[in-house]
C-alpha cells in the first residue's frame, strides 16, 4: 500500500479521511476581494486546501487570435475566445498569491497551485507553496514536472487524455527528480464532464500500475461522482469552486458553489468512515439487536404430551426461542409439560 504522507501536516492516505481541494482557477473575475471571499467561503465549507493556477498568458500561449490560437469548437465554453485571451482574464495576478496564501492560513486550510512553467515554480517556492498540482493538459511536460520534483514536495498529478505509456513517463520523470510522494488524480478533460465518462474503475488500477495514491479531479456537476471516487480508494478529490454559477467566470458553469462543497466535504468523510474493514457478524453497536431476529414460540397453550405442528409453534419475533433453522427438527415432538402461549421454545421443552 503507498505511503502515508502529508502535506503541511495535513496527513493523506487511506487511514485519512479525504483530502478535499477547492480549486478556485480564474473563478475571482479579476477581483482581488472576490479571491479572497472565495477562501472565506471554501473555509467556511470544510475544504483542507485551496489551489490557485499559477501562470501568465505570455507563459501560457502566443497573442495570436486565429488559427490554432482561436477556439471554434461549438461545444466549448469558451468558444469564439483566443487563447491569449481566455487566460488573461482566468489568470491569478502573481501579486495576488501572497494575501490569497496568508488569507487560507488564517482561516486554516492549506494553500497551493498549479504551476504550469517553471518560472511559476521558482515563484511559488518563494511562497513556500507545501505541494505541487500538475494539470492534465501538462501531464507530458516532463520538464515543468522535473522541476516541481526537485523541490522535494508532495505533487498531485492530473491524469486526462493520458495513455499509461504517457503516465509511466510522467511517473518516471517525478520520481527520478526526486518525487517521493505521489497523487494520480483520474480526471477527464471534458469542461463539464459527465459520470458515464468518469471511468472510475480505473482509479485502483492505477494505483497498482503506478504504486501511488489516487484520488480525482472531478468536473462532473454534482457530488455523487466525487463520493464514489472514495471507494475506490481514492485519497485526495479536487473540484473547481465559485461563490455562485449565476455570477460567471471563465469556469463557473461547472464550479461548485458553497453549499454543494460542504455537502462533498462532509458526504466524501461518509463515505470512507464505511469503507471500514471486512466484517461478518455481529459488530458491538448491533448485538442488542439480535433480540429483535426471529425465533421458535409457542402459539397456543398446550399440556404435557402435546405434538408440537404447525398450528402451535411458529417463527416470530423477538429473538429469545431457537432459531428458525431448528423448526423441522422439533415437530413432531412432544413437550414435556405445559406450556403457556408466547413462550419461547427451548430444548429443555421437549
Amino acid at each position: 500500500m503507498p505511503q502515508e504522507f502529508n502535506i503541511a501536516g495535513r496527513p493523506i492516505g487511506p487511514d485519512q479521511k479525504p483530502f478535499v481541494i477547492a480549486e478556485m482557477s480564474g473563478n475571482h473575475n479579476q477581483s482581488l476581494d472576490r479571491a479572497l471571499a472565495i477562501v472565506d467561503a471554501a473555509a467556511d465549507a470544510g475544504v483542507d486546501a485551496l489551489k490557485l493556477q499559477t501562470y501568465t498568458a505570455d507563459t501560457m500561449t502566443l497573442d495570436i487570435g486565429e488559427g490554432d490560437f482561436f477556439i471554434e469548437d461549438p461545444a466549448s465554453l469558451w468558444k469564439g475566445e483566443s487563447l491569449y485571451k481566455l487566460y488573461q482574464q482566468a489568470y491569478t495576478p502573481w501579486e495576488w498569491h501572497e494575501p490569497i496564501f496568508k488569507r487560507c492560513r488564517e482561516r486554516g486550510i492549506i494553500p497551493f497551485s498549479t504551476p504550469f512553467d517553471e518560472s511559476a515554480v521558482d515563484f511559488l517556492e518563494s511562497l513556500n507553496a507545501p505541494a505541487y498540482k500538475i494539470a492534465s493538459f501538462e501531464n507530458t511536460d516532463l520538464p515543468l514536472i522535473r522541476r516541481a520534483a526537485r523541490t522535494g514536495k508532495p505533487l498531485i498529478i492530473s491524469t486526462g487524455m493520458a495513455t499509461i505509456a504517457e503516465l509511466d513517463e510522467t511517473v518516471r520523470a517525478a520520481r527520478e527528480a526526486g518525487c517521493n510522494n505521489l497523487v494520480l488524480l483520474k480526471c477527464t478533460s471534458t469542461y463539464p464532464a459527465t459520470p458515464e465518462n468518469s471511468n472510475l474503475a480505473t482509479m485502483p488500477h492505477l494505483g497498482q500500475l503506478f504504486d501511488c495514491q489516487v484520488g480525482i479531479s472531478d468536473h462532473t456537476m454534482g457530488i455523487g461522482v466525487s463520493v464514489a471516487s472514495v471507494a475506490l480508494g481514492g485519497t485526495v478529490i479536487e473540484k473547481h469552486f465559485t461563490l455562485s454559477r449565476a455570477e460567471g467566470g471563465v469556469d463557473s458553469a461547472f464550479s461548485m458553489e458553497p453549499h454543494e462543497m460542504r455537502a462533498l466535504v462532509e458526504e466524501s468523510a461518509k463515505a470512507w468512515q464505511s469503507i471500514g474493514q471486512i466484517q461478518y457478524g455481529p459488530t458491538a453497536a448491533e448485538k442488542p439487536s439480535l433480540k429483535h431476529r426471529r425465533s421458535l414460540y409457542i402459539v397456543k397453550d398446550l399440556k404435557a404430551g402435546d405434538v408440537l405442528t404447525p398450528d402451535n409453534v411458529r417463527a416470530i419475533r423477538p429473538g429469545a426461542g431457537l432459531s428458525p433453522k431448528y423448526y423441522e427438527t422439533i415437530l413432531g415432538r412432544v413437550v414435556k409439560q405445559d406450556v403457556k402461549y408466547g413462550t419461547p421454545v427451548d430444548w429443555d421443552l421437549i
